[in-house]
């Protein structure tokens, strides 16, 4: 499995942009979230986010909330995610980037939850709890550890604050394209384009757009606007849930490949 930075550098030499999925892990079992991490990664993901489940999730829309509710009740625990990546890991090509709440880190212990979670093989972090004030300690143990931790920015930050970001994300910054939670959306705003432009002015880093794409229009927008990167979680959570598991992994799979050959016009279907 690649790095986080190694696999934006071999996709900017094909000129491609990465689609990342995001799915929640333990809904609705964990069996199923290992089978859907492996068919993502056969169906055209280029990394793959998890979010571990929690029971506060603020920066999570009524989807994701739903699925970490439903994982919770299922019992499902950091332990029990970390035991599953370990055994599904080392089969996958897209690098696993865990998102999670900074509480449990701080719980763990934040050295050991880096060398818990690098030993189960995830290569990057999101935590969206995490203010950039406070973000030095856990960067710097991180990457002694080859875990990239990626920063969010949003559409409400300065310039200033966009500048900081970007000089401390590691991997790619993190574009959050609404201000508010996760979630589904029919437009993506008009906004991320002068950002995306903003941005290319200030930092070289990949830049990756999330929250509120959930569609091939949005995706390939997003992509033309000058985007490294496509994050598109509720539309794979929602479909994951729908039906019986073995429906919720079809239509992850189908969806997955509609996203990958809309951002990536080249792409031969077979």
């Amino acid at each position: 499995m690649n790095s986080i930075s190694d696999c934006f550098e071999s996709l900017r030499d094909r000129n491609q942009c990465a689609l990342i999925p995001f799915i929640t892990a333990g809904d609705p079992d964990l069996d199923t979230t290992a089978e859907a991490l492996r068919i993502l990664d056969r169906n055209g993901a280029d990394m793959i986010e998890l979010g571990v489940p929690y029971s506060d999730p603020l920066a999570d829309g009524p989807v994701i909330q739903a699925a970490a509710t439903r994982a919770l009740q299922q019992g499902t625990k950091l332990e029990q995610v970390l035991e599953m990546l370990q055994a599904v890991s080392p089969g996958l090509k897209a690098p696993l980037i865990l998102f999670t709440y900074y509480n449990p880190i701080l719980n763990r212990g934040i050295q050991q939850f880096l060398e818990d979670i690098a030993s189960a093989g995830v290569r990057g972090l999101v935590v969206p709890d995490l203010p950039l004030e406070e973000a030095s300690n856990l960067l710097q143990q991180a990457a002694a550890l080859d875990i990239e931790v990626i920063l969010l920015t949003a559409p409400t930050s300065s310039k200033e604050r966009i500048e900081a970001i970007a000089q401390q994300s590691q991997g790619f910054i993190y574009l959050v394209s609404v201000t508010g939670v996760t979630g589904m959306r029919s437009q993506v705003q008009g906004r991320v384009k002068d950002l995306l432009l903003e941005m290319r002015g200030i930092t070289d880093k990949p830049i990756g757009v999330g929250f509120g794409i959930s569609g091939i229009e949005q995706a390939r927008q997003v992509k033309d606007w000058g985007a490294d990167a496509v994050i598109v979680g509720s539309a794979f959570v929602k479909r994951l849930a729908s039906g019986t598991p073995t429906q919720g992994l079809q239509a992850v799979e189908e969806l997955c490949r509609e996203l990958k050959e809309a951002i990536t016009p080249q792409l031969i279907k077979h």
